[in-house]
């Protein structure tokens, strides 16, 4: 079976967001059930439930392991059940969370070599002692099997696969046009099966369009967690809180024709999860009418802390 640990829901910056005072951030601030806070977008995967797989380490990782007891020590004085962390994308709410893994503990980061080549140029992840912290490349459309630093297999094997996106934000390069530098590798997604089974969770975070591969992959899915950071192109800038619009940022908004409900709604997927959601996205709130459309046509959205098993 695939054992799944939402850590965090949100998009960068959590809910509430630390400089926003809007109506929704307010009231997750007041302890509205309606408006319950949630961490930057990290799931964590096992298949025995001892060894995990951490997707994306976010800033926030530190108070998310806190949380979660299945990820405590429990072997002598320093030991953690985290064999590995796999990075979907260089944006700082997937990486920065490895800053918190410093305290010499072995694991593996897996990553595309785009992003490892992040980690590498720059000098304050050496706190990852690499004597301690393995990094392996993960190359697209070729399934690995997932290990810890021992190379003991974990029963889980894990596909890389390109997803329509941007290049981290603080390494846009403007000379580049509308690409803004963004190459294969800057933004993937992951297909995580286990040794003996058929269940198949499907982890894309980050998405700017749903193309045929995207389609191809999602298609029979056993649980698919999708990008859900707004629910309007426009949203951010329509409310004030921001110049860009989702298409700029890299990523599809959930509504709309051309929207993740709309353009996914004919596959044959078992459970849909929208992860990765902004504070500005009505659809956080549990009473909004956003929330309602999204759970008539199958949806759920995460939360941190949900559990679901895949037999």
């Amino acid at each position: 079976m695939i054992r799944v640990l939402v850590l965090g829901a949100a998009a960068g910056g959590g809910f509430p967001q630390w400089n926003s005072n809007s109506d929704a951030c307010r009231r997750a601030r007041a302890g509205d059930p309606a408006a319950r806070p949630a961490t930057q977008a990290s799931i964590a995967v096992s298949a025995d439930g001892l060894r995990w797989f951490l997707i994306n380490a976010a800033p926030d990782l530190r108070e998310q392991i806190n949380r979660q007891p299945q990820l405590h020590p429990g072997e002598g004085l320093r030991s953690s059940p985290i064999a590995g962390v796999v990075l979907t994308n260089g944006d700082v709410d997937a990486i920065a969370g490895l800053l918190n893994l410093r305290e010499r503990t072995p694991f593996v980061v897996y990553g595309h070599s785009r992003i490892l080549d992040v980690l590498e140029r720059n000098p304050i992840f050496q706190v990852l002692a690499p004597d301690v912290v393995q990094r392996s490349s993960l190359a697209l459309n070729e399934r690995i099997a997932l290990s810890g630093p021992d190379g003991t297999a974990s029963g889980l094997f894990l596909e890389a696969f390109s997803v329509p996106g941007k290049v981290a934000l603080f390494m846009e390069d403007a000379t580049q046009g509308e690409s803004f530098g963004t190459e294969e590798g800057d933004t993937i997604g992951l297909e995580i099966t286990e040794e003996a089974g058929d269940a198949r969770l499907l982890f894309i975070a980050n998405c700017a369009k749903v193309d045929d591969t995207v389609r191809a992959r999602c298609a029979g899915a056993s649980l698919l967690f999708f990008d859900g950071t707004l629910w309007q192109d426009e949203e951010m800038i329509s409310r004030g809180e921001g110049q860009k619009t989702g298409t700029r940022m890299g990523h599809i908004s959930m509504s709309g024709d051309e929207g993740s409900i709309a353009v996914l709604s004919d596959l044959e997927i078992e459970r849909r999860v929208f992860i990765h959601i902004n504070n500005t996205n009505p659809a956080l709130l549990a009473d909004s009418l956003e929330r309602e459309q999204i759970e008539a046509a199958g949806w759920r959205v995460a939360y941190d802390g949900m559990e679901i098993t895949l037999p």
